[in-house]
């Protein structure tokens, strides 16, 4: 939620304090019992409700409204009407399978908005009728007071009455891991984000140290957290796959009606018996359709899920495959994606930039002795290296606090007693008169060189992304047994102690593969520009744009749409931004996957077209994620990827390779119709054919893919798959009608010998090309599967086999002679030749515009 977010939304947490308490009707003391009962009546309980399912026959009835689905139903209708038992139980069975498989996958993806609402049944301290009282956070309304301790989940959105040390873990929110400081009072700017308020808490966020006493202004699906939930419950944007399929769909569709309607009106009009023109004009809308393709997506699909489980990569939903393919632009956080996800201390510098160990030391003592709140800054100070530190005995402390910014050790270590002060080092500096000139120890007085000096070298470290402590001390007598603020004046100033959350040692290797090929890494993140930008510089990814998330709320989406290409880098962005980031390079025709594991990025992940998760990631973003990495590494993502383009290239070698082939066919009878006194081919004879072909092409999703095709996005392009079908498919009717001369014109064919020869002639040819399309290069450098040779050739002897068989006769087939399998020869060598020389002028020409 942006701080442009609607007048309602912002109130609470920008109208004056006295004026919200009054408006929600509560009081210092809390509410009555009374009080809460009406309120929980009108305001409803404080839980994140999941949205109405719908019962699970609706939503398996649902994977039926594709429009390939439908027309692949229908065929098998007119299957089971024309008495043609086995292809009706074929396509079928190949449609239910694909569309069980499809609805038990996305079934088990889980529910994710349930998982938000369970992931807050806790217990909240509120204050009913002036006694603090253990409540379940289901109780909560707005109006009540609420005690917050060390260690608690906030359990609504609400605002600051009082605050003592008051630090607030927020990632859950904004995917940051420092924690945030919160205190009364108003918020000195007003915020780009809601969380930035300083005397706002949020539903799910942790107190991490300190105590406080909040009034709460929003429960349930009205928080910022219950806002995330309701867009887990939204049907998501379609993607890309889902965009595709819809389309080739219509396409076949729109064909097969034209086709039908043609052929109606010409033997209408050439007087043929009408339910015999009708039943094959259904038959021939039959074989346009490519029945398979539903089981030749699914086990292609499936497939592709066991080879990335060993790659790492689980699949809870089979289509995202095919996205993963279709990358163009990963989205991702730089937190433990791009970085190890832990804050180190990178360095430890004197006022000049010169390694220092006494600053070292000094921040090591402060940190060890320190009783009060330990932030990641002080474990990194601690972890960096052991040093024996048993000399040194602490004396007193000047806890940290907010106004200060510091936190001051009295300490002595047997020869010298000092207070030695670590915290934000402007003030740090501000307090030193004297600088440490060097390491054996000479003091300086500052002048304005050596001032402007360190005030340079704090910004030169913030330049290259690093989070600061400065580091100062002051000797004081041997007797001194107290400490104060006022002692921390008159200080020498140590230097810096610099911090970083460094770069995983393979993510530069690893973003060079993912860009190497084609697809571009965008970093949406919460952190600072700097930061980023210095994380950026040290793994190799160039920086072609910032905009921060203050920009972007003042962008409309149009604007935001114009400018998401030329920008890698969005900092500073709250999870609603992430989305509208997302939305905007879906609209600029990019096939786009994120990668989250915070509940503040499930909705960026229920939008993206692949969403990607990590096995140690919370549920809700699991859920609402496509596929799980079981390792934060970009390395087993750019495997998945591959084994994606690897799927997809063998879903579209069936595409291409069943248009072209079906298209042909069904002109060439189409325009057979016009001439011949009788039917081309019998309406079983049509349907026999398609399922020997399909069988030709189980083998399909086992097929070896050119490297070429792994090397950049593979997307679903519809122009290109149209074209090669108006191109090749009129190569195959060419062929066809050269059959129709030779079989009327040579062999003198009649119809049972003209139906049986062109059969066998069609059913080779498109059988046999199999092994020309399905690779971009020569068919002899990139040699098939073998089971897919098998399948191919099988059928090819079973289709010349049948019409000497009794079940050929049943099918209305007779025995050719020998001279027309001589011809046969002649006829499919010639066509294949054709065709191979047609796929590379047509690659040259086309393959580039797509």
């Amino acid at each position: 939620m942006t701080a442009n977010a609607s007048d309602a939304d912002a109130a609470w947490w920008q109208a004056p304090l006295a004026e919200l308490v009054d408006e929600l009707g509560s009081r210092p003391t809390g509410l009555t019992s009374a009080e809460a009962r009406r309120k929980l009546k009108r305001h409803g309980r404080n839980e994140l409700r999941e949205a109405t399912e719908r019962p699970l026959v609706i939503q398996f009835l649902r994977r039926f409204r594709n429009p390939l689905v439908l027309i692949l139903v229908a065929a098998s209708g007119v299957s089971a009407l024309t008495g043609d038992v086995a292809s009706f139980a074929i396509i079928a069975g190949m449609v239910l399978l694909s569309v069980v498989l499809d609805f038990v996958q996305e079934y088990r993806a889980g529910q994710s908005a349930r998982r938000l609402r369970q992931s807050v049944q806790l217990r909240a301290r509120v204050l009913r009728d002036g006694m603090a009282r253990d409540l379940p956070t289901a109780q909560v309304v707005p109006g009540d007071v609420v005690m917050l301790a060390a260690g608690s989940l906030v359990p609504a959105d609400g605002r600051l009455l009082a605050a003592r040390d008051l630090f607030v873990n927020q990632a859950l929110l904004t995917g940051e891991s420092y924690p945030v400081e919160k205190r009364p009072g108003p918020t000195p700017a007003p915020p780009s984000e809601i969380t930035a308020a300083v005397d706002a808490l949020f539903m799910g966020t942790s107190v991490v140290s300190g105590s406080a006493e909040m009034v709460v202004c929003r429960t349930g699906k009205a928080t910022a957290l219950g806002e995330i939930a309701h867009t887990l419950s939204l049907e998501p944007p379609p993607t890309d796959f889902e965009i595709g399929t819809r389309r080739f769909g219509m396409l076949i569709m729109r064909l097969t009606v034209l086709m039908v309607l043609f052929v109606l009106m010409v033997n209408t009009l050439t007087h043929k018996p009408l339910l015999e023109s009708f039943l094959f004009a259904i038959a021939l809308a039959v074989g346009l359709t490519p029945e398979l393709l539903p089981m030749v997506m699914s086990v292609t699909l499936s497939r592709g899920a066991l080879e990335m489980a060993k790659k790492h990569v689980i699949v809870k939903r089979l289509a995202s495959i095919q996205n993963l393919g279709s990358m163009d632009v990963l989205c991702t956080d730089k937190t433990g994606t791009l970085t190890q996800g832990s804050i180190v201390l990178e360095r430890h510098v004197d006022a000049r930039g010169r390694d220092s160990p006494q600053v070292l030391t000094l921040a090591y003592v402060n940190s060890t002795f320190e009783t009060g709140l330990k932030s990641p800054l002080d474990d990194a100070i601690l972890a960096h290296e052991h040093l024996d530190i048993r000399r040194w005995r602490k004396v007193d402390e000047v806890p940290f606090d907010f106004e200060r910014r510091r936190v001051s050790v009295l300490v002595d270590d047997g020869e010298a007693r000092m207070l030695v002060v670590k915290g934000a080092p402007e003030e740090v500096l501000a307090l030193s008169t004297h600088y440490q000139a060097d390491a054996g120890g000479g003091v300086l007085a500052w002048d304005a060189g050596a001032r402007d000096d360190a005030r340079r070298q704090l910004e030169l470290l913030g330049t290259e992304g690093l989070r600061t402590l400065g580091i100062a001390y002051r000797v004081v007598g041997r007797d001194r047994e107290h400490a104060g603020v006022s002692d921390e004046t008159g200080l020498v100033f140590a230097g810096f102690a610099a911090f970083l959350d460094p770069p995983k040692a393979g993510a530069a290797k690893a973003i060079a593969a993912l860009v190497g090929d084609g697809v571009a890494v965008k970093i949406l993140t919460g952190d600072s520009e700097l930061v980023t930008q210095y994380i950026c510089e040290r793994i190799g990814l160039r920086v072609d744009g910032v905009l921060t998330g203050a920009e972007i709320s003042k962008l409309s989406d149009p604007a935001l749409q114009a400018r998401v290409d030329g920008v890698n880098l969005f900092c500073r962005v709250n999870p609603t931004q992430k989305n509208r980031i997302l939305l905007a390079l879906k609209a600029r025709d990019h096939v786009v996957g994120y990668l989250g594991d915070g509940i503040n990025d499930a909705p960026a992940l229920h939008s993206a077209d692949v969403g990607l998760s990590v096995d140690t990631g919370v549920d809700v973003a699991k859920d609402a994620a496509d596929l799980i990495l079981l390792k934060r590494d970009l390395h087993v993502l750019h495997d998945g990827v591959v084994e994606g383009r690897r799927t997809f290239a063998n879903i579209r070698k069936y595409l291409m390779m069943g248009t072209s082939s079906n298209f042909g066919n069904m002109f060439s009878m189409a325009g057979a119709s016009l001439f011949l006194p009788f039917l081309p081919m019998l309406p079983t004879q049509i349907l026999l054919n398609n399922v020997l072909y399909d069988l030709s092409e189980v083998a399909i999703p086992f097929d070896r893919v050119d490297p070429d095709e792994l090397r950049a996005p593979q997307k679903w392009d519809l122009r290109l798959l149209r074209r090669f079908m108006w191109i090749v498919g009129p190569v195959s009717s060419l062929f066809d009608f050269l059959t129709f001369w030779v079989l009327l014109a040579v062999l003198h064919a009649g119809e049972t010998l003209f139906q049986t020869g062109w059969f066998i002639e069609s059913l080779a040819t498109q059988v046999l090309v199999i092994f020309v399309i399905r690779t971009r290069g020569s068919p002899l450098a990139s040699g098939p599967h073998p089971a897919l040779t098998a399948s191919s050739l099988a059928v090819v002897a079973s289709a010349i086999a049948l019409p000497f068989t009794g079940l050929g006769r049943y099918f209305g087939l007779q025995a050719l002679p020998a001279e027309f399998f001589v011809i046969l020869v002649g006829l499919t060598s010639a066509y294949l030749a054709l065709v191979e020389l047609i796929k590379r002028v047509f690659y040259a020409r086309f393959a580039g515009r797509h």
